[in-house]
């Protein structure tokens, strides 16, 4: 372009004069050129030689040939034409951009209506038009509120000032007075009254075994009371509100018909929906691809949520849940709004992504505040390894609703275990501020999505294959040992079957199931959860086999089946098939409470995980998380407990 410099000023010295003069007036460009396009970038570059903001006009005049001018001019008054009207486009949708979006929204909702009424009319009654009608009212009901949400932080006026109406500031600070008395007193009274009548008549009477699960419940909390960091600085309505919500939930999925029906429901919608992965699994391992199940079926799962997950967030859907949800934990728990936001955002996604959501505010928090973030992440899991984990056959209804309880269970019980004794520096409304993610398009999303997971999924099989080698050689360790005594069989699960024996007591498996539970609390404690599942599910899978075993005596097609069985040494072997149920079985009561007990980051390789995420967002507070992880690894655990109680508590059969 320099070269171009010399040469267009020989050719036309007019013009070379025009370069080298500053063709800015007042610090304004020349209208002529900016209307002619020279301002285009497509044309701009610096001259070497002369000032280094000079333009160059490149398209009046030819360096290659003489005789090609006209048609040079020619192909420059058209490039000037298509950027002209790219610039009225683009300045006509500055001017009317909202009105734009408003008319396609409008466009978009009226086009979906249209399709709901056909839908309707053309077939209704089945379980796909219901799906449709239930999606179509909630997402209209969600759309309104945001609306109005909007609508009002839009019109809202200025505060009152110091002084203005005397009176209507005396009847605010009335109104406050009786809310906080009916919050702090008769609210609680109610619902300890109606607790303990629902308790009498529903559960001790007819169920009396399931009291256990409310004394394990009781124990629990005195344990960590009696633990606490400060016990005479703890506030109890974090506590009884965490454990109030845990008791509301379980009400509503394990006692109620259409509470239990409606998470059975989302259940299999969620693995409907997991199912999708398989196309993707099937063109990239081949169709024999189940050979490999954990690593070409289980992996791509997570692969799979991540990127929907990725995509939630770039439509700004997840930020919403996760926001609402946040408030109605800081309003009923009374914690900060950044502790909250936290436990909201871990019931979706993982111990270290969720504290992102909050990364500005921790270098400043409290000491109690932070212990409440690593103690959600260790209560919970996130939602890409839960997918894997219903792929083991682990019930995912139960999954789903040990991911929401045990939200304001972390909270609580972090309030317990290390009670807040300073003041919070975040508490106003900018806490729940979440801005979406940096991508560009939907593509570059889930395209993210894709790409993150990969350090998720390599974390998964590492660990794996790390833990489950290491358990081997703990095991053939200990046998060695126990053989030079003359103990056959000592091995970690049978240490961690008595060591733990009472937890799982406690929580209200059945007798003969505790030592079974508690290998499978010991295994998720020292080892990790996924193999702890891993475990659980060849209980799940045998009771599968034995119900469609039994199922297939009863039609009895073939005529020769008998359905016999039988214990041989702990498995179950059938006699129709010649096929042994290596474990045997545990009851679906014990399988229902060790979804609850298990179903969180809770265990030391989570420890470091969760100081490396953690201390690399705030490094100035690395040495406090590095004193709270241990308290915080335990009251993660003790969540999980207190959510396999209350589910152990209102357990009943055929629900």
């Amino acid at each position: 372009m320099a070269e171009l410099n010399r040469i267009t000023a020989m050719k036309d010295p007019e013009i070379g004069s025009r370069l080298r003069l500053a063709p800015e007036v007042n610090g304004a460009k020349d209208r002529r050129e900016v209307n002619s396009g020279i301002d285009n970038t497509a044309f701009h570059d610096h001259d070497l030689q002369n000032d280094s903001h000079n333009k160059v006009d490149a398209g009046k005049h030819s360096i290659n040939d003489d005789n090609n001018e006209d048609d040079s001019e020619d192909d420059n008054a058209f490039s000037r034409f298509v950027f002209i009207v790219q610039n009225l486009i683009h300045q006509l949708m500055d001017t009317y951009k909202p009105a734009v979006c408003l008319a396609i929204y409008i466009l978009l909702l009226i086009a979906y209506f249209t399709y709901f009424g056909f839908a309707m009319y053309h077939r209704f009654g089945d379980e796909g038009s219901w799906r449709l009608m239930i999606g179509t009212v909630v997402g209209s009901f969600l759309l309104a509120l945001h609306l109005i949400l909007q609508y009002r932080a839009s019109n809202q006026g200025p505060p009152q000032r110091e002084g203005e109406k005397g009176g209507s500031r005396i009847s605010l600070a009335l109104q406050a007075g009786i809310k906080k008395v009916r919050l702090a007193m008769v609210l609680p009274v109610l619902m300890v009254v109606a607790f303990v009548v629902f308790v009498v008549i529903d559960i001790a009477l007819p169920r009396p075994r399931n009291l256990i699960s409310l004394a394990g419940l009781c124990f629990y909390i005195f344990f960590m009371f009696v633990f606490s960091h400060n016990p005479a600085k703890v506030q109890w309505r974090p506590v009884f509100w965490g454990v109030t919500l845990q008791v509301v939930f379980a009400v509503l999925i394990l006692r109620t018909s259409w509470g239990y029906d409606t998470f059975s429901w989302l259940g299999k919608r969620v693995t409907e929906f997991l199912a999708n992965t398989d196309a993707g699994a099937e063109f990239v391992f081949g169709e024999h691809y189940e050979e490999h199940y954990f690593a070409f079926k289980v992996l791509p799962v997570v692969v799979f949520f991540s990127t929907v997950v990725s995509v939630l967030y770039y439509m700004g859907v997840m930020q919403a849940v996760i926001k609402q949800l946040g408030r109605f934990l800081s309003w009923c728990l009374g914690t900060s709004p950044a502790e909250s936001v936290n436990a909201a955002g871990n019931i979706f996604i993982g111990q270290t992504e969720a504290p992102l959501m909050i990364r500005p505010f921790l270098a400043d928090m409290t000491k109690s505040e932070i212990h409440a973030v690593m103690t959600g992440g260790f209560a919970t899991v996130a939602g890409a390894v839960m997918a894997a984990y219903i792929l083991y056959k682990v019930p995912a209804n139960h999954l789903l609703s040990a991911s929401v309880m045990s939200a304001p269970a972390a909270l609580a019980i972090s309030k317990l275990f290390y009670p807040e004794t300073e003041k919070p520096k975040h508490k106003g409304a900018e806490t729940f501020d979440m801005a979406k993610g940096p991508e560009r398009n939907l593509i570059e999303a889930a395209s993210n999505g894709a790409s993150m997971s990969i350090k998720l999924v390599a974390n998964i099989a590492v660990n794996l294959i790390a833990f489950v080698a290491l358990l081997q050689f703990v095991n053939a360790t200990l046998v060695w040992f126990g053989d030079r005594v003359g103990y056959d069989g000592l091995t970690f699960q049978l240490i961690c079957s008595y060591v733990f024996w009472p937890l799982a007591f406690f929580m209200g498996v059945d007798f003969n199931d505790c030592r079974v539970v508690a290998e499978l609390i010991g295994i998720k404690t020292f080892l990790n959860e996924f193999v702890a599942f891993v475990s659980l599910s060849k209980y799940i899978k045998n009771k599968l086999a034995l119900d469609e075993y039994l199922t297939n005596a009863t039609q009895n097609i073939t005529g020769n089946l008998t359905g016999l069985w039988e214990h041989r040494a702990g498995d179950i072997y059938l006699f129709d098939t010649d096929t042994t149920l290596t474990g045997g079985l545990i009851s679906d009561r014990s399988i229902v409470i060790a979804t609850y007990a298990l179903c969180g980051f809770s265990n030391l390789a989570s420890m470091g995980v969760q100081l490396g995420g953690l201390g690399a967002l705030a490094p100035t507070r690395k040495s406090d998380m590095s004193k709270l992880v241990v308290r915080a690894m335990i009251a993660g655990n003790v969540a999980c407990f207190m959510t396999a109680c209350i589910a152990g508590l209102f357990y009943k059969e055929g629900l």
